[in-house]
């Protein structure tokens, strides 16, 4: 599985898919941002989990809604809820950790 593209028209829809979903909040020009997509990647690529991304500058209305006011930040649906949130650059083994919680 690769990691979407996830925007205002497809949020609801990616967020409440079946098990869970870890999507981060970035920023093209955010250093730690850029650390975090290739392990977004790599969890992607296992296939276990669907990943997912949001441009906080071409969506702002999501992030605000979320209360994202740092980035990146991770957040962790199920049932369409937000069940685990970090703020900052993680391991793949602590966003694992978050999936798997």
């Amino acid at each position: 599985m690769s990691v979407l593209n996830v925007n205002s028209s497809n949020f609801d829809e990616v967020k409440s898919a079946s098990g869970r979903v870890l999507i981060d909040f970035y920023a093209q020009w955010c250093g730690p941002c850029r650390m975090v997509l290739p392990i977004l990647d790599e969890i992607a690529a296992e296939g276990d989990f669907l990943i997912g991304k949001i441009n906080v500058e071409e969506e702002s209305e999501l992030a605000r809604a979320h209360g994202v006011f740092s980035i990146p930040t991770l957040m962790v649906f199920e049932d369409g809820r937000v069940i685990n949130r970090v703020t900052g650059a993680r391991s793949k083994e602590q966003l694992l950790e978050m999936l798997n919680g």
